[in-house]
């Protein structure tokens, strides 16, 4: 590992505090160095805060160091004015005379700009380092700005016989198929994503609150495929725990594939990434669409004998983990 690639990846590394709180901006991590040695770390705040590249130059007492300085970071700093000024104009003020960056921000508004104004400057910029796994990183936010579209996962449990709910049931509330700890994962993935998608069916058999309940952090919006609007008021994901967002038939036309409308719908609505959590015909109609990026299956240690069988679907296997018995695997969609 090179030393440009060794500070890239620390920069990764503490982007990933802004995991679930920067949406709809990147999280991205930025660390300064001079004669070899960290002097400063920044990542991106809250949206509506600081970039990380401001947090990194701000948490630098002597701001006269920074004319030995390289700043590392994982994206292109931005050269336009939004909720805040532009990164790549604080590096410039304060003479920063080296910038090494992971990928550059292909988003129409910044698109090269950055590097391009730091290099007017005098700056020595350096691209591309460790960037399939800064692109991966910011997969979110490139999903968003390329395929206009919020980044897609699928999500659900399954038996061992391969079903994810039972025949039949006897009270209007979930079946557990993995134990506690598993679905304590699933309440941190829900803080980490921006919604949270289910069909009507999933919303009547198992009136579900689709929150965080199990893990600190932000709630996702929840989205409820409703097509005539029948859901009962009373259902918990129409409490005041989150926001709900209802797509009915004044939302899309269900006389014509129902994925593609509602990422749209999504994407108008600034929200980057989406966790479909169900039902076997929700999950199977993005499936069909082909409008999925990432799939994460658990296997429970249960059987059911019969059943809702699980969705079908190809995609190439990403990672494998024994959770206390339970199996997670995540899928990559080719």
């Amino acid at each position: 590992m090179t030393v440009n690639e060794h500070y890239i990846k620390r920069c990764i590394e503490i982007a990933k505090n802004g995991l679930g709180i920067t949406r709809p901006n990147p999280m991205v991590g930025c660390v300064i160095v001079v004669d070899n040695k960290i002097i400063s770390e920044g990542f991106t705040s809250k949206y509506g805060g600081n970039h990380a590249e401001v947090n990194a130059i701000n948490a630098v007492e002597d701001k006269s160091i920074l004319k030995q300085a390289t700043l590392y970071v994982t994206l292109e700093p931005c050269s336009h004015y939004g909720k805040t000024p532009p990164c790549s104009d604080l590096i410039i003020k304060h003479n920063i005379p080296k910038v090494v960056i992971g990928c550059v921000d292909d988003n129409k508004e910044v698109a090269g700009r950055g590097i391009k104004r730091l290099m007017e400057a005098g700056v020595d910029v350096i691209v591309g380092v460790l960037e399939d796994e800064c692109r991966q990183h910011h997969k979110r936010f490139f999903t968003f700005h390329n395929k206009r579209r919020p980044y897609v996962i699928l999500k659900w449990a399954e038996t061992k016989d391969g079903f994810i709910a039972p025949e039949s049931k006897n009270e209007i509330a979930p079946v557990w198929i993995t134990h506690a700890h598993s679905r304590q994962w699933v309440h941190k993935w829900r803080t980490e994503e921006q919604a949270i998608l289910v069909g009507t069916n999933t919303v009547i058999e198992d009136n579900p609150s689709l929150t965080a309940r199990d893990w600190t952090g932000l709630n996702p919006v929840r989205v409820v495929i409703d097509r005539e609007n029948k859901l009962p008021k009373t259902s918990k994901i129409f409490d005041d725990s989150s926001e709900t967002l209802v797509i009915n038939k004044s939302t899309i036309d269900f006389k014509k594939p129902i994925a593609s409308q509602i990422c749209t719908v999504l994407f108008k609505k600034n929200i980057n990434s989406v966790i479909i959590e169900g039902g076997a015909k929700t999950l199977q109609t993005f499936i069909d669409e082909n409008l999925w990026d990432e799939a994460r299956i658990f296997t429970g240690n249960t059987f059911f004998g019969k059943g809702v069988k699980a969705p079908i679907f190809k995609g190439k296997l990403f990672s494998e983990e024994n959770i206390q018995g339970d199996i997670l695997k995540i899928y990559q969609n080719d």
